[in-house]
């Protein structure tokens, strides 16, 4: 059987045993398709399951009083979500596909076992929350800082990191499936700002948009538009517990 999306992504950082990946596929309670638009958890409605992406785009986003609404984060395969419904009983945000997706369930009853019974493991799913947390604060920054071209060269390489992460290839381009009206959602600019910048950065040698195909021609120059910090991760592995 093909190795579980969420064995493979963990071991992007550290070298997981053969017991490890097995407890990790073994987290797996069913799988099902999504198509593009589906809310799979609706903000302040109850949570719902904790899942893996397998494949495809989804993004979390919380609407304001006065109806605009402010896409916090994008997911890619191997990520993990749903996990806030162990700490809340409404859920804080919404879920939504961006793209028609596949993803699977994770059994909560498993999932706590595994954090007594495989610490290690437990220790790395904590440690991968935090660099999701510091590319969460690299977003904030942004939005707080950049002007809008900034924000959107951000967002761009970005998305380019993290799907060079997820082992999809980034660097003849990649299906950019946002809307204009979704990566003003990201950035906090209007789609017609969003279109005017995108223009321009085009018209710079920055990107070259062909269809939904983006490719990122001058990266280096790009990142000094966006004052961008490219994090190579690697984590400390000196203080996880001794796998089991």
């Amino acid at each position: 059987m093909a190795e579980s999306c969420l064995a493979e992504h963990l071991g992007h950082y550290v070298e997981l045993s053969a017991t490890e990946r097995n407890v990790l596929d073994g987290l797996t309670a069913g799988s099902r398709a999504v198509r593009r638009g589906a809310i799979l958890r609706p903000e302040h409605g109850a949570n719902g399951e904790i899942f893996v992406v397998e494949s495809g785009w989804l993004y979390t986003s919380a609407l304001l009083e006065d109806g605009r609404r402010q896409i916090v984060r994008l997911h890619f395969r191997g990520d993990l979500l749903g996990l806030d419904s162990l700490a809340f009983q409404e859920a804080p945000d919404s879920i939504t596909a961006l793209t028609d997706a596949h993803i699977c369930m994770i059994d909560r009853a498993r999932l706590g076992a595994l954090f007594a019974e495989h610490p290690r493991l437990a220790a790395l799913l904590f440690a991968v929350r935090q660099v999701d947390r510091v590319n969460l604060t690299d977003r904030l920054v942004s939005l707080g800082r950049n002007s809008a071209r900034g924000r959107v060269a951000a967002l761009l390489l970005q998305l380019a990191n993290r799907l060079g992460a997820a082992q999809l290839p980034v660097e003849d381009g990649f299906a950019l499936p946002l809307t204009q009206e979704e990566i003003g959602d990201l950035t906090g600019l209007t789609a017609v700002h969003v279109n005017r910048t995108m223009r321009v950065l085009s018209e710079q040698g920055l990107i070259r948009r062909t269809g939904n195909i983006l490719r990122i021609l001058q990266p280096e120059r790009l990142a000094r538009v966006a004052n961008y910090n490219h994090r190579s991760v690697r984590i400390d592995q000196a203080w996880l517990p001794t796998p089991r």
